[in-house]
């Protein structure tokens, strides 16, 4: 079935509801391990079709945001999602509280019970309105990124389709590009403080609510940290302070040399790697995901079904039209066992990682499909990263045909981006960490917060007003994680470094490296990041040695990398 015949109709919320209270009823009164079996099944089957209805709707209002009817169903959906939380939360109860747990935990392993008593940490009655307000904020950033339409040079376009021009080598051209974008968020910095000021006074409501100090830990919870902690991820941002910063600095001091520009670097050559222009895709969308198929077919069978699965059932919307929301993303129709991939191609390297990056995602998902209960499909958002990220690593071994003549500018700018990334990402993370432990920061010292950790993780920008928006200090407002998902970003950074891991295996042995992403893969959902690590002989990335490690094996590939005959 094609992603476009899969029927959407909106259920009788009303019958949502009774579904849950019957399920939860018989739980409860099981007579035996069989019968709470055959119910725990039951619910399991049935959350699918209704979360996939509701996929279906967001993922068709996502690919264009104008389209009244999915924008309606929508508006349902954030308003219906956080009252059906209430009866999820009454279910979790029913399982924690079951005789028959430990069959459960011997049939499923603990897991899903640690998992479980989490998300009870998440949710009140109390808060369902504040879920919903929670979700029309979050829409309304989605709706007015969505709605940039940026004159420029004699033509209006999308943020996603003016980013060939902000990494334009053309220099007036691509300052230019960078001035209409900043003017664009700066024309609407009341309603992007005023959406967030909200966001985060209301997150911060919720946690109160709860009983926590702030939204902090509410945000950790909801992110099923079930592994690590907030003392865990310090660490980890010290070592990255101490480690990588100084890297990605030398790396950015080498870019300047190459651009013959001063140091430090403005946001706008920042994002010119090379004076000949930055690495790009060979061909049209489709010669993309057609070397994607041919990528996909030679690493391995199981690739080869999955990509031609996605071909063949048209499972991803790849191109940026007016109307259609930024960025990308993977996500999944239990009910029909498949993954879906949303982006927006728009000629740049970033077009070759969404067959690479968010297919890592899908093919994760497509591996472990059938696993019941379907929450062991996926495992926590950090541990999904790694399947994303290291995927943009096995891809080297098509650069040739995704890249042309830029293949040996790709692997460089790959790597040294992924090195320069993880000091932004854990910037990201930072922040959102000061504001929510700080509710009470007006919008003009968020803006200032944000502007010292860029003294501390990108020291190499310089932040002297040449682009207003970015230097002072407002240039978070364009990473729409920080408005959706609180405390996502470390994620990131986390699997970022576990897939230089994967890189550095793929330099010494691509069969070897390939067989431990399997073996990480093919465990699903049903470990915690760090024991999915361990399953799989990596190293976790709050050992400081791992993060030392790579950032030496890193660096000295990209001091030895022959970059002779490009400029």
């Amino acid at each position: 079935m094609k992603f476009s015949e899969m029927p959407y109709e909106r259920p009788d919320i009303n019958e949502v509801i009774n579904k849950y209270k019957d399920l939860i009823k018989r739980l409860r009164e099981a007579k035996s391990y069989d019968e709470a079996r055959e119910v725990f099944i039951e619910r399991d089957k049935w959350s699918d079709e209704v979360d996939t209805t509701s996929t279906l709707c967001y993922v068709r209002q996502s690919i264009d945001t104008r389209d009244k009817f999915y924008s309606e169903e929508k508006d349902f959906w954030d308003e219906n999602d956080p009252k059906l939380e209430e009866y999820y939360q009454e279910w979790v109860d029913a399982l924690l509280e079951s005789p028959y747990r430990k069959d459960f935990e011997k049939e499923y392993g603990d897991l899903l019970f640690i998992n479980a008593e989490m998300d009870k940490k998440t949710f009140a009655p109390e808060i369902i309105e504040d879920m919903q307000k929670e979700n029309e904020l979050v829409s309304e950033y989605d709706d007015l990124i969505a709605s940039a339409q940026i004159p420029f040079r004699g033509g209006t376009y999308t943020l996603s389709q003016l980013t060939p021009f902000i990494t334009d080598e053309d220099d007036n051209l691509r300052h230019e590009a960078w001035l209409a974008e900043g003017r664009w968020y700066k024309e609407h910095q009341a309603d992007l403080d005023r959406i967030y000021d909200e966001l985060v006074k209301l997150r911060d409501t919720m946690g109160k609510k709860l009983g926590y100090k702030d939204y902090t830990q509410l945000g950790y919870y909801r992110m099923q940290r079930n592994c690590y902690t907030k003392e865990d991820v310090e660490k980890f941002r010290v070592a990255v302070q101490k480690y990588l910063v100084p890297v990605a600095d030398s790396i950015m001091r080498e870019q300047a040399k190459r651009l013959g520009v001063s140091y430090p670097i403005a946001y706008s050559d920042a994002a010119l790697e090379f004076r000949s222009g930055n690495p790009r895709p060979v061909g049209t969308a489709d010669d993309i995901l057609a070397q994607a198929k041919k990528f996909y077919d030679e690493l391995s069978p199981e690739t080869s079904e999955f990509f031609r699965t996605m071909l063949d059932e048209d499972l991803m919307d790849v191109l940026s039209t007016e109307g259609k929301q930024g960025g990308g993303y993977c996500t999944s129709l239990g009910q029909y066992q498949r993954p879906f991939i949303f982006s927006n191609f728009n000629g740049t390297q970033g077009d070759v990682e969404v067959v690479t990056h968010e297919a890592g995602h899908a093919f994760a998902y497509w591996m472990n499909r059938t696993r019941v209960p379907s929450s062991y499909s996926d495992p926590s958002a950090e541990a999904c990263e790694v399947h994303s990220m290291s995927m943009e690593f096995f891809g080297w071994k098509n650069a040739d045909g995704f890249f042309g003549s830029d293949a040996r500018k790709f692997k460089y700018s790959h790597l040294a981006a992924a090195l320069t990334f993880i000091p932004y990402g854990t910037m990201v993370d930072h922040f959102q960490h000061i504001v929510y432990e700080h509710p009470e920061l007006t919008p003009a010292e968020r803006h200032a917060e944000w502007k010292r950790l860029l003294g501390i993780y990108q020291p190499w920008l310089k932040l002297d007003g040449e682009i207003p928006f970015y230097s002072e200090g407002e240039g978070w407002q364009r990473q729409s994680h920080i408005y959706e998902m609180p405390f996502y970003y470390i994620d990131y950074c986390l699997a970022q470094t576990v897939s230089l891991q994967f890189w550095a295996m793929i330099q010494k042995d691509e069969k070897n490296a390939w067989e431990h992403y399997m073996a990480y893969t093919k465990q699903g959902g049903s470990r915690t990041f760090v024991d999915l690590l361990k399953n799989a002989g990596l190293k976790t990335p709050f050992d400081e040695e791992c993060l030392k490690t790579v950032c030496e094996a890193a660096t000295k590939w990209l001091n030895e990398f022959d970059l002779t005959g490009i400029e």
